[in-house]
């Protein structure tokens, strides 16, 4: 088993570079699908938390079946580089990797590198796909296709200062603008204290925004892919987003992604931080955090169409199209992503999993703070299987979309900014038809 603090710290900083485990054969198996006898499986995947988990794991598999499984594991950018090199030029010697859905499935889908897993992991009714929350499953899915078994989930939360809070006699925002009501108590910049703290740089903000659009009722785009930046809803959005930030965020704001912005709250000089769960640990390391005894935390508030906010995919596990071990990587996969393990995975090796059996588990979850579990548990339908716009192009997207934030964030002309900004993105749709 990895220590607490070891688990910790690769919530909140993956390592670098490339490890490869090999696990000592014991002997072969039978893969199902007419295979011929497998002894050996490849996984590549990224450094993260369940990564290190998939070690233990794969060495009792080892044990139970006499298949070796080797794993390489690789920085984020690393591995995608990795991943084009081998996929490109065909290579059979990577039979399952683990991927980010967000930045390559469209890309990968298209290539015809990724296995079309739809039959595998409808088969097994025991198994219980539909135990996997719904916007993970929707995030692995693209034009009906299932490309993958998600293995990592990660939300859009509220942090805040519950001391603060509590001496000022006001409650966890409900809503948005409870949120911006008591940012706006809260706010102190005469002294260096800050109502809220948030990404404010032009690409990274974007992910942050999207629930934002979402609770406002919109969407980067349609059901047709077509962009909708400059909706009612999304320009409603982006004028609140950049207001928080502009009238009770910290100076220099429009420079500030999640490691500047997260570092004011960790520093005890904001009141509300917004952004991913998987930073909670951050804020609970005595060594980085002056906020460990008053950090709390809360669903994401509600906006007009409600509460609605990513719930994402980090990491999910995919087949090569190209392995002629096909079936038997699902076999692994399909094992490794049981109840009974992804159980294991989120209590022992402190993996935000994905079903949702493991979270309503009480010794499983008491591994991750009460207020997070509560949040998790009771996502629901709420959650949104993506935090940026649905295309190849997303780093362009990106760039494009952030745009109209920064011009809130200054105080300028938001609607004409998200109508220029609608048409730099439609052209960028319309160049993947």
């Amino acid at each position: 088993m990895f220590s607490r603090k070891a688990q910790r710290a690769a919530l909140a900083i993956p390592a670098v570079g490339a490890l490869v485990v090999g696990l000592a054969a014991c002997g072969g198996a039978p893969a199902g699908g007419g295979d011929a006898e497998v002894t050996e499986l490849t996984v590549i995947a990224a450094n993260s938390p369940w990564t290190e988990g998939l070690k233990t794991l794969a060495t009792k598999y080892e044990d139970e079946t006499g298949i070796k499984v080797n794993i390489e594991a690789y920085g984020n950018e690393q591995l995608n580089d990795t991943l084009k090199v081998k996929l490109n030029a065909q290579s059979t010697d990577v039979d399952i990797f683990a991927y980010q859905v967000q930045d390559v499935m469209r890309e990968f889908s298209r290539n015809g590198w990724l296995a079309d897993m739809t039959d595998y992991v409808e088969s097994d009714a025991e198994w219980d796909w539909e135990d996997f929350q719904p916007a993970a499953r929707d995030a692995v899915e693209l034009d009906g296709v299932v490309y993958g078994v998600p293995v990592m989930t990660e939300r859009h939360v509220v942090y805040y200062r519950s001391d603060l809070l509590e001496a000022a006699g006001i409650e966890p925002p409900k809503t948005l603008d409870d949120l911006k009501d008591a940012a706006a108590a809260l706010n102190d910049p005469e002294n260096g204290f800050y109502g809220i703290a948030m990404r404010g740089a032009r690409v990274p903000l974007v992910t942050q925004l999207s629930s934002f659009i979402y609770s406002f009722g919109g969407d980067f785009q349609d059901e047709d892919g077509n962009s909708t930046i400059d909706s009612p809803e999304a320009v409603e959005a982006i004028e609140f987003y950049g207001d928080l930030l502009k009238d009770y965020g910290p100076p220099g704001a429009t420079n500030m992604g999640w490691v500047e912005a997260s570092a004011i709250f960790a520093q005890g000089n904001a009141a509300f931080y917004l952004d991913a769960d998987s930073q909670a640990y951050t804020f609970l390391d005595e060594s980085n955090s002056a906020v460990v005894d008053s950090v709390a935390f809360a669903r994401f508030p509600e906006g007009p169409a409600g509460s609605k906010f990513y719930n994402i995919v980090p990491q999910t596990v995919g087949i090569n199209e190209f392995s002629t071990k096909k079936d038997a990587a699902w076999e692994f996969i399909k094992w490794a992503s049981n109840a009974e393990n992804t159980t294991w995975l989120l209590s022992d090796a402190t993996v935000p999993v994905a079903r949702q059996s493991a979270w309503d588990d009480e010794d499983a979850a008491s591994s991750f703070p009460a207020g997070l579990v509560d949040i998790i548990r009771n996502v629901g339908d709420d959650g949104v299987g993506h935090d940026r716009p649905q295309l190849e192009q997303v780093a362009a997207a990106r760039e494009i979309i952030g745009g109209p934030v920064i011009t809130a964030i200054e105080g300028g002309d938001v609607e004409a900014d998200a109508k220029s900004a609608n048409t730099a993105f439609q052209d960028l749709v319309d160049s993947e038809k």
